[in-house]
């Protein structure tokens, strides 16, 4: 209309809109698969393909100089036959569920660690992390130490207490619990990073709303911190579950292969080990590792099924 300015946004020339549609409709080539090609490659190489062997090989029987038989599913049959499998799965499932513990252990600490003002915070979550860097055979000397049932420092301890401790890592009741607080200690350092990280992720201002409603310490921390805090404890909690599944080296250094209790106190990873490398069963000890497989994988699956019911996604 006259009188009237009318605006118009410049536009691109017509030869780059033209580039642009035919960059899209050709789209980015190859390139994207020349930089994951090399990853790719790692993963199938290293995890996809001896996964394939593996269940391959637990279909079949190796003979003593080598060389394999295939016997259909007959080492399932005898593994689900045989009481050591399901001995192992519940060590595991006590190892899994005493480290699990340390979950609510490590909540509590990070949130003490992220109180605004407290001094050397940074030397206390070192301190706390320690313990996860250091390599397990290491740890396992110091607390194969500690629980020594003759001169070691806990027996001591509770002897003041007139406790008489029991051998702790040589007693079948005691032996797989004393290693799950092994592993408890060893995984607070991870768990309160993580849980940590997640702590700096809540808005100061939802605590000095509840502090002026009111609401004490313990309250902001049951109403705020815990359920804002559930997607890390959730990561943490499929961390935790996992790595407890594939308990071995821990287990391994602490008890000593000669041990009269290791029998009945081995994990699920050890019952592999034993058939496999011990036994020279390969063919068997292929079939315990595709149920460990299995089994972590459907315990995975579960938690993020129930995972909608009490993580905190908004």
């Amino acid at each position: 209309m006259t009188g009237q300015t009318v605006l118009r946004t410049p536009s691109a020339p017509l030869s780059s809109r033209r580039v642009a549609r035919r960059g899209a409709a050709r789209g980015d080539g190859a390139w994207p698969w020349v930089f994951v090609l090399p990853l790719l490659t790692g993963i199938g190489v290293f995890f996809i393909w001896p996964m394939i062997q593996t269940a391959y090989y637990s279909f079949t029987e190796w003979g003593v100089f080598g060389g394999t038989t295939f016997t259909g599913v007959e080492n399932y049959v005898r593994l689900f036959a045989d009481g050591r499998l399901y001995a192992s799965l519940g060590n595991t499932l006590i190892y899994t569920a005493v480290v699990l513990l340390g979950i609510p252990i490590a909540v509590y600490l990070a949130s003490l660690l992220n109180l605004p003002g407290l001094r050397f915070a940074s030397f206390y979550r070192v301190l706390f992390f320690l313990p996860y860097v250091a390599m397990p055979t290491a740890v396992a000397i110091v607390w194969r130490i500690i629980f020594n049932g003759d001169f070691g420092i806990l027996n001591y301890t509770l002897s003041l207490v007139g406790v008489d401790g029991p051998y702790w890592i040589s007693t079948p009741g005691t032996a797989m619990f004393a290693v799950a607080i092994v592993g408890l200690w060893s995984s607070l350092g991870f768990s309160m990073i993580i849980l940590a990280s997640g702590l700096k992720n809540i808005a100061p201002e939802l605590y000095e709303a509840a502090e002026l409603d009111g609401a004490t310490r313990w309250r902001q921390f049951r109403s705020i911190t815990v359920p804002l805090l559930t997607p890390s404890i959730f990561f943490v909690t499929i961390i935790t579950v996992i790595s407890s599944f594939q308990l071995f080296d821990l287990l391994y250094a602490i008890l000593g292969s000669t041990n009269p209790v290791l029998p009945k106190s081995m994990s699920l990873v050890y019952f592999f080990y034993d058939q496999g490398f011990v036994q020279n069963d390969k063919g068997y000890a292929a079939a315990i590792a595709i149920v460990i497989f299995l089994i972590i994988g459907l315990v995975t699956l579960l938690q993020f099924r129930l995972q909608k019911r009490w993580v905190n996604n908004d």
